[in-house]
């Protein structure tokens, strides 16, 4: 079950193509900049327009990676406390150390949310590393929530969750953006033909004052093509880097047992299939063991919910993974 140096080379690309994304945002301000303010002034577009580019490299991913942690908490901080009872939090901290000590990894703060989904997310940066888990994962049997929590802490010792931490707001920006641009392009007038005629037998028609349906859909087209430098690198990475990520877990998880293996299984069949996906914050969607997007969501990702089933497929095998 160990990791191919294909899967190796495919996650470095993905994290590659994610770190490509922040950079891809900042050379929006700054090549321009850098083109007008450059040595030489216009007369050196090209020089400056490099010099912007290569700052952009370089600043983009570390404003990322500086707000990522930040974004992350802010989230964490208005999600519902637990409120577990001391001898209910006193265990789970007990066994997220023994687990920790397992994988060798330094224990996260661990942070018991209520909530219907049944996951668990990992964030990892310059603030420190946290274990996000729902009482719902908390309520599954031993072997499966171990096996979660197993997972999210391989993902900490691995630096899957600092990657997808210091990604994540560049990522949210252009999921956001995306998702608007989708909506542009799929906008129809709210008001049926029959809607129409019964608004002009009462004098009233709101249509010539209205923009027209083509409009938003030029408007949505061109936010794609404006968009697509970014969410090409985001979605290389989403299906390479935080998919792979995901699977490449597993596979360690699976390693350290037939226990393990199973729970792990089930672990993710349930999160996946259960009621409750909707509990869970869109923004630790990344970071989780189980990826709960919506429809929506999911129409501008790399990754989709035919990734847990792929996953359960490799876990439920006899195959290596």
């Amino acid at each position: 079950m160990a990791d191919s140096v294909g899967g190796r080379g495919r996650r470095a690309l993905g994290g590659l193509a994610l770190l490509a994304v922040p950079a891809v945002l900042a050379a929006v301000p700054l090549v321009p900049l850098a083109a007008l303010l450059g040595p030489g002034g216009l007369g050196l577009v090209p020089l400056g327009a490099l010099g912007g580019l290569l700052a952009a490299v370089v600043v983009g991913p570390a404003v990322s990676a500086l707000l990522g942690p930040i974004l992350v908490d802010k989230r964490i901080a208005r999600l519902p406390n637990a409120e577990l009872d001391d001898r209910r939090a006193d265990f789970v901290a007990d066994r997220v150390e023994a687990l920790a000590a397992d994988v060798d990894v330094e224990v996260p703060e661990i942070l018991p949310v209520r909530a219907d989904a049944a996951n668990v997310a990992v964030t990892d940066g310059y603030r420190g590393s946290r274990l996000v888990v729902s009482t719902r994962l908390l309520a599954l049997p031993k072997a499966d929530r171990d096996a979660a929590l197993r997972h999210a802490l391989v993902r900490l010792r691995t630096r899957q969750a600092l990657l997808a931490t210091a990604a994540l707001p560049a990522l949210a920006a252009v999921e956001t953006a995306a998702l608007l641009a989708t909506l542009l392009v799929g906008r129809r007038g709210e008001r049926t033909a029959a809607d129409r005629r019964v608004n002009r037998i009462h004098g009233y028609e709101p249509d010539r004052e209205r923009v027209p349906s083509w409009t938003y859909a030029a408007a949505g087209v061109l936010c794609w093509l404006l968009l697509l430098p970014a969410w090409v690198p985001a979605t290389v990475g989403d299906r390479l880097a935080v998919a792979g990520g995901r699977r490449a877990a597993d596979a360690l998880v699976a390693r350290a047992g037939t226990e393990e293996r199973d729970g792990l299984g089930n672990a993710v069949s349930f999160a996946s299939d259960a009621a409750g996906a909707g509990d869970w914050p869109p923004l630790l969607d990344r970071l989780s063991l189980v990826s709960m997007a919506d429809a929506e969501t999911g129409r501008v990702r790399g990754t989709s919910r035919q990734e847990a089933r792929t996953r359960l497929a490799r876990l439920r095998s006899k195959r290596t993974l």
